[in-house]
């Protein structure tokens, strides 16, 4: 399929991308190479994601809430972990839709509908996992410190 940097033919249309690409089917030639792709699909993500920006939005504040509740180093990690494993899946579902978005252009088929539903899916489990992680960990002591705010 024929491609330049700033467009890419998809059943005989061009629609325009923001990325210039034309080298990342080759293989990074050094580490720094290879953070350097994976930093612009992180990148990539976030400025075209609304979910990434939101997870990553909800995942700071959840950090800054544990932070400022003085949990353990613990429990700030376990959320840190879970956070990560979101955008990690949200990452994981935008590759997929881009993958799927390439094979069938835009025609649909049934299969590429499931793959797609199935990494939404995904990202749906691991952020009510997060949430269920977050409140058993954020709740508690949150209730705690607005209790004792409270003048009786």
């Amino acid at each position: 399929m024929p491609q330049d940097s700033s467009n890419q033919t998809v059943n005989g249309s061009k629609k325009a991308l923001k990325y210039n690409r034309e080298l990342s089917w080759k293989i990074a030639s050094s580490l720094a190479t290879s953070f350097k792709y994976a930093w612009a699909g992180i990148t990539y993500a976030f400025e075209t994601q609304r979910n990434f920006r939101i997870h990553t939005a909800i995942g700071t504040l959840a950090i800054g809430l544990a932070i400022f509740l003085h949990l353990k180093p613990v429990e700030i990690s376990v959320i840190g972990i879970t956070i990560g494993i979101v955008l990690a899946m949200e990452l994981l579902n935008t590759a997929i839709e881009s993958l799927v978005d390439l094979t069938v252009g835009q025609s649909y088929h049934e299969l590429a509908k499931i793959a797609k539903d199935c990494a939404a899916g995904a990202v749906l489990v691991s952020a009510m996992a997060a949430a269920i992680v977050a409140a058993s960990l954020l709740l508690p002591p949150l209730v705690t410190a607005v209790q004792l705010a409270i003048p009786n």
